[in-house]
């Protein structure tokens, strides 16, 4: 067995992180499929939201590997069920993005638009997870049938060192091969400040959204204080929701009110990188459908009605409120 605690810790680390770049072009790939240039399903100015896609199929899959699946995936390594569950969905699927859209729309007066669209986010994304764990009950029903589930899986647990080191390794190399891939396109594409530029900025500083966030999810289940009161709020993922979405709402003024090139860039990157990293819909909506499958599901209602209205309330003040009465653009 591996006796390193530290690396154990930057595994678990370089697992999420590594996934980053990969969400961050799955997001942007399904915003270009259901946006109005391609099939016109969502949009900027609909209930249907760009990112309620990616929202939609990071809750689907969460219900795969994070609910039904995710022993197995643990049985191989814990460290894999973190990047999958963690890095890959967590970052796939964005709240911050989610509220700044709802806060655009009552900006233009359209609110009946933004109670609309959190309705149908907050509805699809819970059946979306309800409908992956459905499916994957049936096919792991289905492989149990069929005995492919007894095959050993023990071969491949990486449980000590050289194994450790060696996926350590790999999951570096590949981090740093996005990195200079996405470093080289933005050197070329950023002065243009086009969608491609913003792109590879956000591939960039994605990363530590998905880590920050990672590592407030150790504050879930402890509750407030020496008692732990109110234990059963995962108070991370709130913080990390929240946080990302006051940071949105603050970088959405300032597009208002500095409007060059660089600034609209640097910014759309932040946004679309680092902050819809740290903030997570598939996280929040596996929470709430545990809560709503136990035996007081009031507290998914409190906890989903917690997260929005204090998300919303703060980009009313940090976005609406100054763009309403400076009469920003």
């Amino acid at each position: 067995m591996c006796h390193n605690p530290m690396g154990k810790f930057t595994l678990r680390l370089i697992h999420p992180i590594n996934a980053v770049s990969h969400q961050v072009l799955t997001r942007y790939l399904l915003q270009k499929l259901f946006g109005p240039s391609v099939a016109g399903v969502t949009g900027d100015h609909y209930p249907l939201y760009l990112d309620l896609p990616s929202n939609m199929v990071g809750s689907f899959l969460m219900g795969w590997w994070g609910v039904v699946f995710k022993g197995d995936i643990v049985s191989v390594s814990d460290h894999l069920a973190i990047g999958l569950t963690t890095g890959y969905l967590g970052s796939l699927t964005t709240f911050s993005g989610w509220n700044q859209k709802m806060l655009d729309l009552i900006v233009d007066g359209h609110w009946v638009f933004a109670l609309v669209g959190f309705l149908l986010g907050l509805f699809l994304a819970a059946y979306s997870i309800k409908f992956g764990i459905g499916t994957a009950k049936c096919f792991k029903l289905f492989l149990e049938r069929i005995n492919r589930n007894k095959t050993k899986i023990s071969n491949w647990r990486v449980d000590n060192r050289k194994r450790h080191l060696a996926v350590m390794a790999t999951l570096v190399l590949m981090l740093g091969m996005l990195w200079s891939v996405s470093g080289t396109l933005l050197k070329e594409d950023f002065n243009s400040g086009s969608s491609g530029a913003q792109l590879w900025l956000a591939c960039l500083v994605a990363a530590p959204g998905v880590w920050i966030r990672w590592f407030l999810a150790r504050l879930n289940g402890r509750g407030l204080g020496k008692t732990g009161h109110l234990k059963w709020v995962p108070f991370g993922t709130l913080m990390a929701n929240v946080s990302a979405a006051c940071i949105m709402a603050a970088l959405a003024t300032l597009k208002k009110v500095v409007h060059t090139k660089t600034c609209n860039t640097i910014s759309t990157a932040i946004q679309f990188g680092f902050l819809g990293c740290l903030s997570t819909v598939s996280t929040f909506i596996a929470e709430y459908n545990a809560m709503e499958e136990s035996n007081k599901n009031w507290r998914a209602y409190v906890y989903a009605l917690m997260t929005i209205l204090i998300s919303f309330g703060m980009g009313i003040l940090i976005y609406s409120v100054p763009v309403w009465t400076k009469g920003y653009e």
